[in-house]
């Protein structure tokens, strides 16, 4: 990363992915911050967003620009609104996001250090900005292999159920 130059992603810059039925946006990624962080613009569709996952290595966090998601972790449920902020810190937290509303929420995500992008490169499907696909069928082998790229990433994939409904 050169120290002397801006980092700079316009509207239509970044490359949109489908993962699990959200669309992502990698805005800037560890490739462009040598690893330091990437930033995530995700739109999460009525009844979307990851199953319960962990991942110690690193924190997360999310800014809620519009709409609203439930974020459940094994000790609290939080319900997080236009405006809310929420971090998963450090140390591998088992957490889930989902939206529960009747309309699309719209979150930034920071994650330091970066890597959570380069998983979404791998299990995300390309699409246009503001295309919703259906969630991928989630069979034992399908999950078998979501869990395998997920553990080269760090993260460590739990059941749907996990942390309840």
């Amino acid at each position: 990363m050169d120290q002397e130059k801006l980092t700079t992603t316009s509207a239509e810059q970044g490359q949109y992915l489908s993962v699990v039925g959200d669309t992502y946006r990698l805005v800037i990624t560890g490739e462009q911050t040598d690893g330091a962080y990437a930033v995530i613009d995700m739109l999460v569709p009525p009844n979307g967003g990851p199953g319960p996952h962990a991942h110690p290595d690193f924190q997360e966090s999310f800014y809620v620009l519009d709409g609203e998601v439930e974020v459940k972790t094994e000790h609290e449920t939080y319900v997080a609104r236009k405006g809310a902020f929420v971090n998963i810190p450090l140390g591998g937290i088992v957490h889930r996001f989902k939206n529960k509303s009747g309309e699309v929420a719209h979150l930034w995500c920071v994650v330091v250090p970066a890597g959570l992008e380069a998983m979404f490169q791998e299990i995300g499907q390309p699409v246009a900005s503001g295309t919703f696909l259906p969630p991928p069928p989630m069979g034992p082998d399908d999950m078998k292999r979501i869990q395998a790229i997920a553990e080269k990433h760090g993260q460590k994939v739990y059941p749907p159920d996990y942390l309840g409904a």
